[in-house]
């Protein structure tokens, strides 16, 4: 993990499960009005428009395609998909997207790349 992510990481203290995934970012200002350091809040933002523009400032300073935060959302299905061994697993999986139901993670989510299903049934059909 890189360094700079571990002392942010290590500056919040203790992480709960009702943490935001996109916490917001506290503004401050010294004394002679210069911008200090933004610390994170343990609080989400009121809409998504902060962090798309996070998003876009990142891929372009690593220069990528931009991407939308709600793709991460589905990159996170994904691997639950492939790390989870049960569902009682994925259910955990599902609520710490925020999703009522683990249907609602299997509904909006669950469209398996074709090298999944293809890879998934053959272990099927080698069980029969």
């Amino acid at each position: 993990m890189d360094l700079q992510l571990r002392e942010v990481l290590a500056a919040l203290g203790p992480v709960s499960i009702s943490d935001p995934l996109f916490p917001q970012t506290e503004v401050a200002f010294g004394p002679g009005g210069e911008v200090l350091p933004a610390r994170l809040k343990r609080e989400c933002w009121a809409n998504a428009d902060p962090i798309r523009k996070v998003f876009k400032q990142a891929c372009v300073a690593a220069g990528l395609p931009v991407f939308k935060p709600h793709s991460l959302r589905h990159t996170i299905v994904q691997l639950g998909a492939h790390v989870c061994k049960s569902p009682a697993e994925f259910k955990a999986w599902s609520q710490n997207l925020g999703h009522d139901g683990v249907l609602v993670t299997l509904t909006s989510y669950g469209t398996l790349p074709g090298y999944t299903q293809r890879e998934l049934i053959r272990g099927l059909s080698e069980r029969l």
